[in-house]
């Protein structure tokens, strides 16, 4: 039995957070003993991984608050349940996983990069690329990421590609969700409807969304909806941008939603605006699983994930923003139909969960036997 602890910065609701949980609770348990180690709090993500059997820990820490007892807790996590291999899932799990080696030497380390250009820790990644050499491997969910951080100085032993998995048995096409979806929203049947399934923060870029809905708005009868953490009433930066914008009919603000599964189908495109530092949009995967076909900006993978799908435009620009919406929009309900059939083909081709969670497996499998190999061998050197 592989015993993995996955350290993670913090569970709220997130893309590498749910990743984290489909790979935690989708791994073989006669082969794999997964335990996760929040640094924060259990927070949103915390009691679905703790429902399925995995057992939870968190080190208490705040956010934006450097303290040495996290380390001193990891260390003591890490002797109680004995991991073959500490898998970090962001930065600053990267950089505590990599203080904390040293007291675990027979343990495997692997980092896990799970964006592009995050400018916010320009330090932080300097530093890491300065360590990079020292986890066993560096797992990226999108070619991009791995590009960006070679260009800042990453040099690990090994880059391991593995991109997001979906779990299409739950994000799948459902006229009765759609239906029920747009009686609650108001949305009449024979209007195109727009959803970002994004959270309120600058590399989301909602500025460029409304502005391109108020473009797009002129041109056509479209309705627009926001869902994610801060997209809400409370929001008064995002309300006063959209009353600027002049159109406080025609947007929704559904703040954070965990039925996105039942959400997606309600609406005949979903888009991402985001500005940068994507690496594997998992709301596009989960979109385009449900059928519905996307438009958005090329960051990280989001057009190696679309494919011939949906529509790709260029960062910042509003214009082609609401152009990409208004060449989906022009279709005939058939043709979106079309398109999102051919959406969903393609995510259960190339990123359904039962494909990717076993690749986890085997990079596990291999990372831990050569770690099994090295710690015999220095025992038969020392006796």
């Amino acid at each position: 039995m592989i015993t993995i602890l996955h350290l993670i910065t913090g569970l709220e609701t997130g893309g590498a957070q749910r990743m984290l949980y489909h790979v935690a609770s989708h791994t073989d348990r006669s082969r794999f003993r997964p335990v996760v180690v929040s640094m924060t709090g259990p927070d949103a993500m915390g009691p679905p991984i703790e429902a399925e059997g995995v057992p939870l820990r968190s080190l208490g820490l705040r956010r934006g608050m450097p303290d040495p007892r996290g380390l001193l807790r990891l260390i003591r996590l890490l002797r109680e349940f004995r991991p073959a291999i500490l898998q970090t899932w962001l930065y600053h799990a990267d950089l505590l996983g990599l203080a904390a080696r040293p007291f675990a030497p027979s343990t495997r380390l692997l980092w896990n990069i799970r964006c592009t250009d995050m400018a916010s820790n320009s330090g932080l990644v300097k530093l890491l690329a300065r360590c990079s050499g020292v986890p066993d491997a560096v797992v990226v969910n999108a070619e991009a990421g791995q590009r960006y951080h070679q260009a800042q100085g990453y040099r690990p032993k090994r880059w391991v590609t593995i991109p997001n998995g979906i779990d299409t048995s739950s994000f799948r096409p459902d006229p009765e969700a759609r239906r029920r979806g747009r009686a609650e929203l108001g949305i009449p049947d024979d209007v195109v409807a727009i959803l970002l399934p994004a959270r309120y923060h600058p590399m989301k870029d909602h500025a460029t969304f409304l502005a391109a809905a108020a473009l797009a708005s002129r041109q056509a009868d479209l309705r627009f909806a926001c869902a994610g953490a801060g997209c809400d009433p409370a929001n008064r930066e995002l309300t006063g941008a959209i009353t600027t914008h002049r159109i406080g009919d025609r947007v929704q603000l559904l703040g954070e939603r965990r039925d996105l599964a039942m959400l997606y189908p309600a609406f005949d495109i979903v888009t991402l605006s985001s500005a940068y530092g994507e690496g594997f949009p998992n709301v596009l995967g989960e979109a385009m699983a449900c059928a519905v076909p996307c438009v958005a900006t090329d960051i990280g993978d989001a057009a190696l994930i679309i494919g011939d799908t949906g529509i790709i435009v260029p960062p910042r620009d509003p214009p082609a923003l609401a152009e990409g919406w208004g060449r989906l929009a022009e279709l005939a309900p058939e043709g979106r139909t079309e398109l999102g059939t051919k959406a969903r083909a393609r995510i259960v081709e190339r990123y359904d969960i039962d494909q990717i969670v076993p690749r986890f497996e085997a990079l596990y499998e291999e990372i831990a036997g050569t770690g099994a190999a090295t710690e015999r061998r220095r025992v038969n050197e020392v006796h």
